[in-house]
């Protein structure tokens, strides 16, 4: 490892890992991070003369053009970029084209390195009886490329061209990472859903969409057991067929497949799809290269959707250009990532933490993928990391939580390998950022990193020249002009909490909603339209309005500020006109109340906190609906005690009106804990108004229901 990455100092003191004001991890030389460099490089090329991150990062933000042109050329893009950048004019609401004249493809970047002595995949699955012993499955960076060629040629033969959509319903696994980089060398629009997502909520995406081709698997594996996955594949089937969608399907079979009794005769073997390509080696150059497809900076790449737990899901469509330059600016300017990284990220391909990990190929470094349960034995992802040398390893702030409860990865591993850790999906309680540097290693750089599905990216989170403060992400990103917003649309004050805005338009923005022009009816793409503006523009006027509530804390060290996640905007609590984020609630939990808290004779294994309205809407109080371990019961003692660290911890307003057990806590199907549609259902809306396709556990919100039927009796005696 080269010694621009050794760049960690001892482990701190424990009492000052609880002071906020000091760093829990400094870089040893950040001078020599590829942030510091491209700054250099910044003053050299325009006569400037900035001399930390907050000064990089302002010009950055007020001057997108020449940021964003400098960060092409640095981040090396493969493509023409071409004279213009964007109307710097513009607002966000306006939407402006990126690089106008630029043609680039996505794929060809991600396929930069054809070494056959350089790994591109590694494929693992999680144990199970029938195959306690899983062998990894590597492709080198020439036998991926191979594949993909061979793709191409196949899906060309089967009469796809640009703009068609295909479509994934499968595991993580390397067929799948080949499939989507095929569809994308030619122009197709790349869609995806994650193989534990129920049939109907995948129906309810992919009809939207039209798919003309879908890759899928015909078993997955989950907590030590294979789950064949061809019921659900032909149940998708059944309901596109009604909507008379006839999309050919092309199933990946499991290592563990001994026939295809359960497939339908239609469907067509991964193989024998990949040896039509073979023969007709369509789609390649006189010399077998593949010939891109390279296309406007804009040009559809793929369509991510929302969560859609109380509606249609909405159809997020992602520009090529947006997704290939905004990585590579995370990935190489800010986060130092390289060729000799070993990069791991716990996703599933339904999230967008999948795409943002295969984007790491455009490195040309060795990417680990996973098909299993994380947590049924703790230990072994962290066995990969030391088998594998990973030294990216990138996860949930919900698996750090749930393994902080029971696992100490630094007392059974070495993890010498390892040098950044990333968080997202939730704010990551302050307490973890301890545990994390307690017990997983002193020596990584913790990323707490946040954007989201809208974006296909990130707003703040990870850089490699800053140090990393307990419970906040490090730093905006560079070009991204975000700040927090009060009630009346004014810049926050710093350590104020506001609502995450955008102040100018980003390379990531998605293009639209779909259909996009061209690939509807006029009345569709005017909707489509109408839903993109609303979504993001309806808040405050002129910004891109996030929906995230958050604290700018005043700078320290140059970082000009790091950001602290405080939720969900619109499950912000309000009592008494004070607002707060729900994850102030669970930071006071997770510290004296979690499993792994010694002192506690009661254990809340998680909890959720919503806003009940009461004197006729004007006001709000907070509920708190705690899980108990097994066995265990809410008493007015465990009651009090709650209530008086809240008090203690945080203020009086935070403290729960009440507090209610409750069996399960229900979480959407990317895992993030569903508190808008429970404070909806408390306040009166029916269960029927959340869509269970997009949830893990639908089946809890009934109870839910029925408290909140007794909550409204209590505020409004009659109801």
């Amino acid at each position: 490892m080269s010694t621009t990455h050794q760049t960690s100092t001892p482990s701190p003191r424990p009492d000052a890992i609880k002071d906020h004001t000091k760093p829990l991890f400094k870089p040893q030389f950040p001078e020599r991070t590829r942030t510091f460099k491209f700054m250099q490089r910044v003053n050299s090329t325009r006569a400037l003369h900035l001399s930390s991150y907050e000064d990089l990062y302002k010009w950055s933000v007020n001057h997108i053009d020449q940021f964003w042109s400098d960060a092409w050329d640095e981040t090396d893009i493969q493509g023409y970029k071409g004279d213009h950048v964007v109307d710097t004019s513009a607002l966000p609401p306006a939407n402006p084209a990126w690089f106008s004249h630029a043609q680039l493809n996505w794929a060809e970047n991600m396929l930069r390195s054809r070494s056959p002595d350089k790994t591109a995949l590694i494929e693992a699955i999680e144990p199970e009886p029938s195959n306690p012993n899983p062998a990894l499955r590597r492709v080198s960076y020439a036998e991926l490329y191979s594949l993909v060629a061979d793709l191409v040629s196949a899906l060309l033969a089967n009469g796809l061209q640009a703009g068609d959509r295909v479509a994934s319903y499968s595991s993580n696994c390397i067929e799948n990472v080949a499939a989507c980089l095929a569809a994308t060398a030619i122009g197709c629009i790349w869609v995806s859903a994650a193989a534990d997502f129920g049939p109907e909520g995948v129906l309810e995406r992919f009809e939207q969409v039209q798919p003309k081709l879908i890759f899928s698997v015909d078993a997955v594996v989950y907590n030590a057991k294979v789950h064949p996955h061809a019921p659900k594949l032909k149940a998708l089937l059944s309901g596109l067929s009604q909507r008379s969608l006839q999309p050919k399907v092309v199933v990946v079979p499991h290592r563990t497949s001994k026939d295809h009794n359960d497939w339908d005769t239609a469907w067509i073997p991964f193989q024998d799809f990949v040896a039509v390509g073979k023969e007709k080696k369509l789609g390649r150059t006189p010399e077998g290269e593949i010939q891109w497809a390279r296309l406007g900076f804009d040009w559809p790449l793929w369509i991510l959707f929302s969560s859609g737990t109380t509606g249609r899901p909405k159809p997020i469509v992602h520009r090529a250009g947006g997704m290939l330059l905004q990585a590579k600016k995370e990935f190489v300017i800010c986060a130092d990532l390289n060729a000799q990284d070993v990069f791991f990220y716990y996703t599933t391909t339904g999230w967008m933490m999948w795409n943002f990990l295969v984007s790491g190929l455009s490195l040309g470094c060795t990417l680990v993928l996973y098909d299993g349960s994380p947590l049924r034995d703790p230990s072994y992802l962290w066995k990969l990391v030391d088998e594998l040398g990973i030294t990216i390893f990138g996860t949930s702030a919900k698996y750090i939580d749930q393994l902080s409860k029971s696992y100490k990865p630094r007392e059974c591993h070495k993890l010498t390998t390892l040098r950044h850790i990333y968080s997202t999906g939730s704010p990551l309680a302050a307490p973890l950022f301890d545990y994390v540097y307690e017990d997983i290693s002193p020596n990584v750089l913790l990323g707490s990193i946040s954007g989201g599905t809208d974006i296909c990216s990130l707003f703040a989170g990870m850089c490699s020249a800053l140090p990393v403060y307990r419970g906040e992400l490090q730093c905006r990103l560079l070009g991204m002009a975000i700040e927090a917003f009060t009630p009346d649309g004014t810049v926050a004050k710093p350590d104020e909490p506001g609502e995450l805005v955008c102040l100018k338009p980003f390379p990531c923005m998605p293009v639209g909603f779909w259909p996009l022009p061209g690939y509807g009816s006029e009345e569709a793409v005017e909707a489509a339209k109408v839903r993109y503006q609303q979504a993001y523009f309806s808040e405050f006027k002129g910004v891109w309005y996030h929906g995230d509530h958050i604290v700018i804390t005043r700078s320290r060290e140059g970082n000009g500020g790091g950001i602290i996640m405080q939720g969900r905007s619109d499950g912000v609590l309000n009592p008494g006109g004070v607002r707060f984020g729900s994850a102030e609630l669970y930071d006071v939990i997770d510290m004296y109340f979690a499993p792994n808290v010694a002192h506690s004779s009661h254990t809340i294994v998680d909890c959720l906190a919503v806003g009940q309205s009461i004197e006729q809407g004007t006001d709000e109080r907070v509920i708190l609906f705690v899980k108990l371990l097994e066995g265990q019961h809410l008493t007015a003692e465990l009651e009090k005690k709650i209530k008086t660290e809240i008090r203690t911890r945080k203020s009086p307003r935070h403290v729960p009106a009440r507090i209610i057990q409750v069996e399960d806590i229900p979480y959407t199907l990317n895992g993030k804990r569903v508190e808008v549609p429970v404070k909806k259902i408390i306040n009166g809306a029916p269960v029927s108004s959340v869509n269970p396709a997009t949830l893990r556990n639908p089946e809890c919100l009934d109870a839910y229901a029925i408290i909140g039927e007794e909550l409204r009796k209590e505020v409004n005696g009659n109801f």
